[in-house]
């Protein structure tokens, strides 16, 4: 089955001084179906959290301008995409007296394939219709705990070390990168990557449903208007990319449109 690409991309500065995030779809020069997805989230906490999530999206986009589809693996531009990256933010510590660190989920897409990995708590979900296939788990205190069975999913958004990673981007520790991906798309399913200042306002099965039922472009406008509301004022950089596939009718090569991207008064 031929399919179509709806995407859209997305951010918000929140009640932040800065936009640490950093975000991007990116074609392959040479076209072929095949795209580059990018979410990087600067450090908060961290000076430089800026610096480091553009040295994510800039290693990036070097690696794929340089991927060459039919002889390299997916796996291998993410991985040293991301290993990369950490070992840049790492220098850039002694170059600027900064102590950056960031997030990171990324996603190759191809005709029929899609390929991620990520480090931190930047998340990808995967949906088939409004039903949830797979989200990643973030490297954070909290997961673990949650992964072991000692706490429940409600428990970590409230415990006060949610915001507690064990894994990023720039640290001392070489960092964890996990990879997933899956070759069985078809029209229906669809793909969000984002940071913490956006899923955290969202279930699972709340973000699915506004996915299923909404264009790419009108869902990023829902879901980051939804988290403004919830923030209360308190809102972190809020980034997302959401890719729908649709079934198409003509027999023709996945195709990547033009990114429609939220009204400018999103992009802060």
């Amino acid at each position: 089955m031929s399919m179509m690409v709806d995407a859209c991309v997305a951010q918000h500065q929140g009640d932040r001084k800065e936009q640490q995030d950093r975000v991007a779809l990116l074609p392959h020069p040479k076209g072929g179906g095949v795209a580059l997805a990018v979410v990087a989230d600067g450090m908060g906490g961290h000076t430089g959290g800026a610096l480091a999530a553009q040295q994510v999206l800039h290693t990036a986009t070097a690696n794929l301008e340089q991927f060459s589809v039919h002889e390299e693996s997916p796996e291998g531009l993410l991985e040293s995409s991301l290993r990369e990256a950490h070992t840049l933010i790492k220098a850039s510590r002694f170059i600027n007296e900064k102590d950056p660190h960031s997030t990171a989920v990324v996603m190759l897409l191809q005709p029929g394939k899609a390929s991620w990995a990520h480090c931190g708590d930047s998340r990808l979900y995967r949906f088939r219709g409004e039903h949830l296939l797979f989200r990643t788990t973030d490297h954070s205190f909290v997961e673990e705990l949650v992964a072991k069975g000692r706490m429940s999913r409600e428990q970590a958004l409230v415990h006060p070390y949610h915001n507690l990673l064990t894994s990023t981007l720039g640290s001392g520790e070489p960092p964890r990168i996990d990879h997933g991906e899956t070759d069985d798309l078809q029209g229906g399913d669809a793909f969000v990557l984002c940071s913490d200042g956006l899923w955290g306002y969202f279930s699972d099965e709340e973000l699915g449903a506004v996915v299923a039922t909404h264009p790419a472009r009108q869902a990023s406008d829902l879901l980051i208007d939804r988290a403004r509301t919830r923030a209360r004022g308190k809102g972190d950089n809020a980034s997302l990319i959401v890719v729908k596939l649709l079934a198409s009718p003509k027999k023709a090569q996945t195709k990547i449109p033009r990114l429609r991207t939220i009204p400018a008064a999103w992009q802060q």
